[in-house]
């Protein structure tokens, strides 16, 4: 059986196989246009390369860890009998990555019982490392400064120098919807910005690059890393009022602004 392991081990492992995955998409990124599919609507794509990260990261994790389960965007599922689960999204954000565009990155999670213990989201443009664990705080490397530093957001004074990240769904009809949402949030707040990645976002947020983070309809890969991040480096992490995080709601606000930026999604919603 896979051996019990601390938080820190499996986010070490995590950590290199993240590295090693984003090393695959650095050396395949020419021929991303080369094979792509399309998933829950004609925008919602995925390419090789996805599935062959995705097959690399599974491999690894389970090569050290045979017992544990899985949970990947691109297919990747099994139950496994250790108490960990590994959920995976080896690209997210394709369709930046299949543009050139910067905001892709490889996120990968372990859980236990449903609960993120270590996170990992890999910037793979910009090797930006985002990590955290359940009371280690988050941190963040990057290759000009490659010795960890800890995160704790920002803290606006009002909603009014709120900067805001968000994201779209994929169907027309949501998309509608969402849009309508951003043209009454945009004057409440001090910007919207719109990068088309969710772990990155969180985990922007968590390093202070953005002040909040609102989207609708993630999924499990979408967020067990870097809403981990986002805990961590002490921003509110939740749902709607009275509603868990990410059903369907997801929101990382600071504590400073938290009561009136949930007010006012709710209202929006």
């Amino acid at each position: 059986m896979s051996a019990p392991a601390s938080p820190a081990d499996l986010l070490d492992l995590a950590v290199a196989t993240a590295r090693e995955a984003a090393a695959l998409i650095t050396r395949e990124r020419g021929s991303a246009a080369a094979a792509v599919d399309v998933k829950s609507s004609p925008t919602d794509v995925v390419t090789a390369v996805d599935t062959a990260a995705e097959r690399l990261i599974t491999g690894r994790l389970l090569a050290a860890r045979p017992d544990d389960g899985l949970l990947g965007e691109e297919g990747a599922s099994r139950p496994g009998s250790s108490g960990v689960r590994w959920v995976v999204d080896p690209i997210d954000g394709t369709v930046n990555f299949l543009y050139g565009l910067r905001g892709y990155a490889v996120s990968v999670a372990a859980q236990v019982d449903g609960v993120s213990v270590a996170g990992v989201v890999l910037d793979v443009p910009t090797g930006d490392l985002f990590t955290a664990t359940p009371g280690g705080g988050a941190w963040l490397s990057t290759r000009e400064a490659p010795e960890p530093v800890r995160l704790s957001g920002n803290r606006p004074v009002s909603l009014g120098q709120t900067l805001v990240a968000t994201g779209f769904g994929y169907r027309v009809e949501q998309r509608r919807a969402q849009g309508a949402v951003v043209a009454q949030l945009l004057p409440e707040v001090r910007d919207i910005r719109r990068h088309g990645c969710a772990s990155l976002d969180l985990c922007a947020a968590a390093a202070g690059r953005v002040d909040a983070y609102y989207e609708l309809g993630l999924k499990p890969w979408d967020h067990a890393a870097g809403a981990l991040v986002a805990a961590e480096a002490g921003l509110v992490v939740t749902g709607l009022p009275g509603r868990p995080f990410a059903e369907p709601m997801a929101v990382a606000v600071p504590e400073t602004v938290a009561e009136p930026f949930l007010a006012l999604l709710d209202r929006l919603h």
